[in-house]
């Protein structure tokens, strides 16, 4: 089992900034993550004037607030050569066929259909034309449209992970819907993401449990910042623990333990089980009986799940009072 693919979604974050993307790939990096995500936005490509905003931002204009993040393909061009930089794969959501042309002057190696465009099938087979890896949310998409999708992309390729998101920001625990990355593993044996919209690090570890190869968190330098995605995205210490948990349970899942080796536990057996002792003074030649055992540490003796063949035994010498019972005394 390959490492799980940590994706630092930068989103929108930058808010413009090429300086601030640079940095965000230099936070990113430094966080553990493996790959960085951008949204590669073209307004006139992608939207009317007049389309609404979500609900969790009003701040400007859909259309304004993608044409002034935007950024120009020089301007992509070192974006992505940041990345190569600081040694973390690059990734950006495509949102129009555009979009999908500037990417692939970038030689991108990887493309992520955001949740949006699931139902853009002509979208999705112009990705899937290109050969590369895709990464497929499924956020917004019911069980019929994420099938046409996936069967479009299969139709040129198979190299596609399907992401189980919730588009709701934040996502509430009640709506994350761990249960369904299960369902898709039965519904299309492929490999299996995450993409977590929740305020937390827990949905993401839940879903490491279950053997997905990707995990997406938003990362922010702070939730303060101005935009549609700070505010729920997480901050650098939050990236980092995110990261140290997946790892830890990929270091669980990775080592199934044998519960019949219990070598590792030698000592402590020792130490917390226990023995069969005598709880009285007992004579050579008495008979062994339950009155006359107790059970006491240090577990070097005859357990007490033996009992029953210590009962009924003749003792061969005299035994002190709280003593450890030994096979070679009894006969």
């Amino acid at each position: 089992m390959d490492s799980i693919n940590i994706i630092a979604e930068i989103g929108s974050v930058h808010d413009g900034s090429l300086n601030n993307a640079k940095k965000l790939i230099e936070l990113a990096s430094g966080s553990g993550a493996d790959t960085v995500k951008f949204q590669t936005h073209i307004a006139d490509a992608e939207t009317l004037k007049s389309a609404p905003n979500p609900s969790y931002f009003k701040g400007e204009s859909r259309y304004e607030y993608f044409e002034r993040t935007g950024f120009i393909n020089s301007e992509w061009l070192e974006i992505k050569e940041e990345c190569d930089r600081n040694k973390i794969s690059f990734l950006s959501s495509a949102f129009s066929h555009e979009a999908i042309d500037l990417l692939e002057n970038l030689n991108t190696k990887l493309y992520k259909i955001p949740s949006g465009e699931v139902t853009n099938i002509p979208l999705i087979k112009y990705i899937a034309e290109t050969n590369k890896e895709i990464y497929l949310s499924s956020g917004m998409s019911n069980w019929s449209e994420l099938d046409t999708a996936v069967n479009t992309i299969l139709n040129h390729h198979d190299k596609v992970t399907i992401m189980q998101c919730s588009s709701q920001y934040p996502c509430n625990y009640e709506n994350v819907g761990i249960n369904i990355i299960n369902d898709m593993k039965v519904r299309y044996n492929l490999p299996l993401g995450f993409s977590d919209h929740t305020t937390t690090n827990y949905a993401s570890f839940a879903a490491a449990t279950l053997g997905v190869s990707v995990i997406e968190k938003h990362l922010t330098f702070s939730k303060k910042m101005y935009g549609s995605d700070a505010q729920y995205a997480t901050e650098p210490e939050e990236f980092k623990d995110l990261v140290n948990g997946i790892r830890a349970i990929e270091t669980m899942n990775k080592c199934p333990v044998d519960k019949d080796d219990i070598e590792m536990y030698k000592d402590m057996k020792m130490v917390f089980q226990k023995s069969i002792v005598s709880k009285i003074k007992i004579k050579k030649g008495q008979i062994i009986n339950y009155e006359m055992l107790a059970f006491k540490k240090p577990g070097i003796g005859i357990p007490p799940n033996n009992i029953d063949k210590i009962i009924g035994k003749v003792a061969k010498i005299n035994i002190d009072e709280d003593l450890i019972i030994k096979p070679e005394n009894l006969e």
